[in-house]
């Protein structure tokens, strides 16, 4: 095998690699997210029911925005990852 094929080779193993981790890292965001989330929305609802006050249901759409974008970061962040994968390859 030549020297410039084993250097594709080795330099497409370390693309993925870092396209790998930075799908992984943006999944852990969004876990983080959802996790935050969810208990804001579940703290904020329990306020509201027991006081009625409409601040906790501006509240709970703040924390429903913060999960959506998160998702549309993640899903942002593995087609771009995706794209990058596939047209290091083609070299």
């Amino acid at each position: 095998m030549s020297a410039d094929k084993t250097a594709q080779q080795n330099a497409q193993k370390a693309v993925a690699q870092s396209t790998a981790i930075a799908v992984q890292d943006a999944a852990d965001n969004l876990r983080n997210l959802n996790t935050l989330s969810t208990t804001t929305i579940g703290v904020a609802l329990a306020k509201f029911l027991e006081t009625k006050d409409p601040t906790y249901v501006e509240v709970i759409k703040a924390a429903e925005s913060v999960a959506k974008n998160g998702a549309e970061h993640f899903s942002d962040v593995g087609t771009k990852a995706a794209k990058i994968l596939k047209d290091f390859s083609s070299f």
